[in-house]
């Protein structure tokens, strides 16, 4: 995968990616709810414009899309996802994260860099946090040697490559990496940033559901160190 010098990874060609965006901005755009839109965009902190489809709507039109199509290789989800974050309209990029996500398995850890700029273009916990939990989460399971550029994300000064850090292992629950959970959260635990204070939070809570214990422990030890937010959250369903 090339990068330019400004960071944005190459569109690769793709046929399949022709037929899925001149499809996909056929019928998204039909379906629109214009006022819909307002209250979303309103809702996202102004993020992005939005088409207004529901989530079901929205779903079920990507179906649509998709029908009758091959299934992707990874030049094909690298082309979809990048030309989807071209467009202005927030649902475009909602399409492109499914599609990462369904896809996850069939890319490389190539496809990191192409994920980084996702993160960090028109960044919001809608994206991020999928992106995180489902895609990143994926290659590094696949490919342990990206887990130097979890080290590397953990330590950036973009808060969300901070967070999606934080949350990669959210899906991996017996497979987590717990040194580098705890330690994770002990190097970001004076972060000012809400997202950030609150990824920890999720990030252990959601590790009590598989080692509730080592949570406790892990809270009880440095529970001073941590924000009040990131304690609350981390022991939500676990309790001291």
């Amino acid at each position: 995968m090339r990068v330019t010098a400004k960071g944005i990874p190459d569109v690769p060609p793709s046929p399949l990616a022709d037929t899925v965006l001149e499809r996909l901005t056929a019928v998204y755009p039909a379906a629109a709810d214009p006022e819909r839109a307002v209250d979303l965009r309103r809702y996202m902190k102004d993020v992005a414009p939005f088409l207004g489809l529901t989530s079901p709507v929205r779903r079920a039109l990507s179906c649509t899309v998709l029908e009758g199509l091959p299934r992707p290789g990874e030049p094909d989800c690298t082309a979809i996802a990048l030309r989807c974050w071209r467009l202005p309209e927030r649902e475009y990029h909602y399409f492109a994260v499914d599609h990462l996500r369904r896809h996850v398995t069939r890319c490389s850890s190539d496809v990191l860099p192409v994920v980084r700029h996702l993160l960090t273009t028109v960044p919001w916990w809608d994206t991020v946090d999928l992106l995180a939990a489902h895609v990143v989460g994926g290659l590094v399971a696949a490919d342990p040697d990206l887990t130097a550029d979890m080290d590397a994300w953990i330590e950036d000064e973009d808060r969300w490559l901070v967070r999606a850090a934080l949350l990669h292992q959210l899906r991996h629950k017996e497979r987590t990496d717990t040194d580098r959970l705890f330690g994770y959260c002990l190097r970001q635990c004076g972060h000012g940033d809400f997202f950030v204070r609150k990824a920890i939070g999720w990030c252990l809570r959601e590790y009590a559901k598989t080692d509730p214990d080592a949570v406790r422990a892990f809270v009880a030890g440095h529970g001073r160190r941590l924000a009040p937010l990131s304690v609350r959250e981390a022991l939500r369903t676990i309790g001291p």
